[in-house]
């Protein structure tokens, strides 16, 4: 069973059985973009800050850090992202445990692959939604990180694809030139002209008319 809607999704598995997280990726793996796997919540909560998943599916009991202790600390940060919980528990008090921290979907061991799939594409439509229009004919999909011009597809770095977050988090879509030196170069000294080099050749990968500049402010990113 196959969706496209799928091939636009990374998935973040955290599961400390290797053989159960094997399983997974072998029937679940090949339906999406990319679907990566951490052994122990220490583990997920690295991956889901360097690769920002669409959605991630977690055992509870696990080394370092529960899949519970893992899903609070995501919460903190993304309030929206599904999370779903695998576990061989049945005890209410897990699965309340599970609902206190913002929990989508809870499976209870011995559990279809099938059924986590199919629920998966249930929400995806819902994911899919998060697609911001730019200026001319570029959008921005917020779920995968990822540009496109007249649907398709344009390769940046990450730290190209961090600026546009930034401007979409920002008020008019405005940032200063500090804010975006301190958030793209953390503790490292940037010079202005560095910054105006990087901001050239964005804009060559591009559009000269994608990123406005704001003289003696900042930048501004054009929006539809």
């Amino acid at each position: 069973m196959k969706d496209k809607r799928l091939k636009l999704l990374k998935v973040l598995l955290v599961e400390d059985e290797v053989k159960i997280a094997t399983l997974l990726k072998s029937a679940l793996g090949d339906n999406f973009r990319s679907f990566l796997v951490a052994y122990n919540g220490v583990e997920g909560i690295e991956l889901f800050t360097k690769t920002s998943p669409d959605i991630i599916i977690t055992d509870i009991m696990m080394p370092l850090s529960t899949g519970l202790e893992m899903a609070k600390k995501i919460r903190e940060v993304n309030k929206t992202i599904p999370i779903i919980i695998l576990s061989a528990f049945s005890e209410k008090e897990k699965l309340f445990g599970a609902i206190d921290v913002g929990v989508n979907k809870y499976f209870t061991k011995p559990y279809d692959p099938d059924e986590i799939l199919e629920y998966i594409i249930r929400i995806s439509d819902t994911l899919g939604k998060k697609i911001i229009q730019l200026y001319s004919d570029f959008s921005f999909n917020k779920n995968t990180s990822s540009l496109y011009k007249t649907k398709e597809y344009i390769a940046i770095g990450k730290k190209e694809t961090k600026l546009i977050e930034l401007f979409l988090e920002a008020p008019d879509y405005i940032l200063n030139y500090d804010d975006i030196k301190d958030s793209l170069w953390i503790d490292e000294d940037i010079s202005d002209e560095r910054l105006r080099t990087f901001m050239k050749r964005f804009r060559e990968k591009t559009s000269k008319s994608l990123v406005k500049t704001l003289k003696g402010i900042g930048y501004k990113l054009n929006e539809n």
